[in-house]
């Protein structure tokens, strides 16, 4: 799941008749939450039924949307090339063929949703909150950005948690909710340029294949090994070069940011092991981490210059540099941590995808010990 972030209100139900089926639909929507919402308060449960039943309610099949006269052209677009997308998905990657991304949503807001990580300043490892089925996941969402801000805030009074909200442009329900129509696609994603669209269409159905309960790095890992293997051969089969190279451009930025931040990470993670002492009584380690801190963000100065001189300024980063703290770095670190491994294992199943899966299934059903174990192995 990719970060923006902006307010937004839950949508109003869209059509009359729905509201002869909310019930049903709330009471669908509240099992999923209390499934998702694990030993929260019924306030958290009651704040993720109704949102996502207005996400669902707001939702249309594409094909009403391509009749409808009143659709703009660039929307029609869009929802043309994503429906492609959605078929090679299918196709080339044998991901699920069901009714996820056969509708469209617009929200009226920049984010689906907004998640909330937690770390403790001398750390980068993530709180987490258990949930009954999937487990325990170093996030907590909430459809409005201020209940989640709210959260934050008291995290960071009460327990001195350092902390990261982000907007969340998609989430799956990991195939729970194909019966009523699947996962939506949305405003939040939906003019992403065609190589970003791809990418997270194949990630988002990723995890209807294959998600271990609790395991938060096994599961993004997997979905972002499969995005990135499948934007590659949607690339070579299906984009165009204009696509190409707009892809290329966003790839060569993302792989200088994401090594960027590794070594910070692993700078930080080198401070918080080498003075526990200091770190807990807020000394001398607090000041190295500052510099390493510091150091960071002047890194990413000289990186936004390199890229301004070679004629492809970008400043998308700024917001997360100017946020950055142990929350933030711990939870990409969730979505990179096993994806090179993932990479290989592709490669030493002959780049066959079900064999692939395959091959993932069996991980996932190790003790995670082992499942780790054998993931460093492939690195």
């Amino acid at each position: 799941m990719a970060a923006m972030t902006h307010s937004g209100a839950p949508i109003p139900f869209a059509r009359r008749p729905w509201r002869r089926r909310a019930a049903p639909w709330l009471l669908a929507c509240l099992a999923l939450a209390l499934w998702l919402g694990g030993c929260a308060a019924p306030g958290y449960y009651w704040q993720s039924a109704v949102g996502h039943l207005n996400l669902m309610n707001a939702a249309r099949p594409v094909p009403d949307w391509l009749a409808d006269p009143a659709t703009p052209a660039p929307l029609r677009a869009r929802l043309e090339l994503a429906t492609r997308i959605r078929a090679f998905a299918v196709r080339e990657l044998h991901e699920p063929d069901n009714a996820s991304y056969s509708r469209y949503a617009d929200l009226h807001r920049r984010a689906a949703l907004w998640n909330v990580t937690a770390a403790p300043p001398d750390s980068l490892a993530l709180k987490t909150w258990c949930y009954p089925v999937i487990g325990c996941a170093a996030y907590r969402g909430y459809y409005d950005a201020q209940q989640a801000e709210q959260f934050a805030a008291g995290l960071r009074a009460q327990d001195g948690l350092e902390t990261y909200v982000y907007g969340v442009p998609a989430y799956s329900t990991l195939g729970w909710m194909n019966w009523a129509g699947g996962d939506p696609l949305l405003s939040t994603f939906i003019h992403y340029p065609a190589g970003e669209l791809a990418r997270m269409i194949f990630h988002e159905l990723a995890h209807q294949i294959v998600y271990v309960k609790g395991d938060t790095a096994f599961n993004e890992s997997f979905a972002v090994a499969v995005e990135r293997l499948g934007v590659a051969r949607w690339l070579q089969l299906e984009a165009d070069a204009g696509q190409r190279a707009e892809y290329a451009a966003f790839d060569a930025r993302r792989r200088a940011f994401a090594q960027l931040t590794l070594q910070t990470r692993q700078e930080l993670q080198e401070v918080y092991e080498q003075n526990p002492a200091q770190a807990h009584a807020g000394k001398w380690q607090g000041a190295t981490k500052s510099e390493v801190m510091q150091n960071f963000r002047a890194r990413y100065a000289a990186l936004k210059t390199q890229w301004a001189a070679e004629g492809q300024p970008f400043d998308g980063y700024d917001a997360w540099v100017a946020r950055a703290n142990n929350a933030s770095f711990g939870i990409q670190a969730a979505y990179d941590q096993w994806t090179p491994a993932f990479q290989a294992l592709f490669r030493q199943q002959g780049e066959d995808w079900p064999r692939f899966y395959a091959a993932v299934r069996q991980l996932a059903d190790l003790p995670q010990p082992e499942r780790e174990a054998r993931l460093r192995a492939l690195e």
